[in-house]
């Protein structure tokens, strides 16, 4: 049984998962989409979302805790310049996957693993920058609007 198990193994050993995953991590930054299995590919975003959330702080120490799990400079940079930028404004959910049937081989579940502010299908958006909004759970209203909606009746008041 594997009750409260929640990492996918993989069916691999942890060095060797670990190594798959930075190597996957490092392909999906490069390329911003990748063909792999199902399984491989949930536990891909698992793994990289994190990564792409300490990319918005561009700091030494980002950066070197970000090179502690892929070991690659190419992957680094591309991840805290061209990737960073792009997804600033989002608050989360940066990778899609996508389900793409059975390997002919194998009659493995393939997938599409993939960057969502690169693909050009979707295209809500394009070329601009949305801004970050501080929402909660609990779907309260946040400081601004609760600012805004209490300048609204004294502008009312002064007229």
């Amino acid at each position: 049984m594997r009750h409260g198990d929640k990492i996918k193994n993989l069916s691999r050993t942890a060095s060797h998962r670990r190594a798959l995953l930075s190597n996957l991590a490092c392909q999906l930054i490069e390329h911003k989409r990748i063909v792999t299995t199902l399984a491989k590919a949930k536990a891909l975003r698992v793994y990289v979302e994190p990564l792409i959330t300490k990319a918005k702080q561009n700091t030494t120490h980002q950066r070197r805790v970000v090179f502690s799990y892929l070991q690659d400079k190419e992957a680094i940079n591309e991840l805290f310049g061209t990737v960073a930028e792009k997804i600033a404004g989002r608050p989360g959910g940066y990778t899609r996957v996508i389900k793409l049937g059975i390997r002919v081989g194998d009659n493995a579940e393939t997938a599409m693993i993939e960057l969502v502010d690169f693909n050009d299908v979707y295209g809500k958006g394009k070329g601009e920058v949305k801004e970050a909004t501080k929402r909660t759970r609990r779907g309260g209203k946040g400081k601004k609007a609760v600012a805004e909606a209490t300048a609204e009746p004294a502008k009312k008041e002064a007229e």
